[in-house]
């Protein structure tokens, strides 16, 4: 995590998404791809306490993509996801028994299931005040 000249807190890092699927003649194919994600403020200071190498996240946000001439003239483009929310997915038993989370430690919620905007629970419709656990969610 890094703070910008203004105070802002911003902290950037890569999630993996994994795949398997069979071929045809009965192989199993894997492939690994990376997403760099940034993160500002409050949420960046968050992901820099919960997140290390190996936890399970869910992370919403938009895509932006940037672009820089290096010092040769050549042209360079970097598309990032722009993080506006993040669950941990991992257990809190889980992360601990790996390792400390990366960064300064700092408070952490006590649930197992940290996210950084807990209003945005969507609504169970037809209810006002039960909520969908999204550890039911087969995603």
């Amino acid at each position: 995590m890094r703070y910008t000249p203004s105070g802002n807190a911003v902290t950037s890092f890569a999630v993996a998404t994994n795949r398997q699927w069979s071929t045809d003649d009965g192989s199993t194919k894997e492939d690994t791809e990376f997403h760099n994600i940034v993160a500002w403020n409050k949420l960046a200071e968050l992901c820099s306490q919960l997140l290390k190498k190996g936890t399970k996240v869910y992370i919403e946000g938009r895509l932006q993509t940037r672009s820089w001439d290096d010092a040769k003239g050549l042209k360079h483009y970097k598309t990032e996801i722009v993080a506006d929310d993040m669950i941990v997915l991992t257990s809190k038993s889980d992360r601990e028994a790996v390792s400390e989370p990366l960064g300064a430690k700092g408070p952490a919620a006590d649930s197992s299931r940290e996210t950084a905007n807990e209003e945005k629970k969507p609504e169970v419709p037809g209810s006002s005040d039960e909520t969908v656990d999204t550890e039911e969610m087969p995603f």
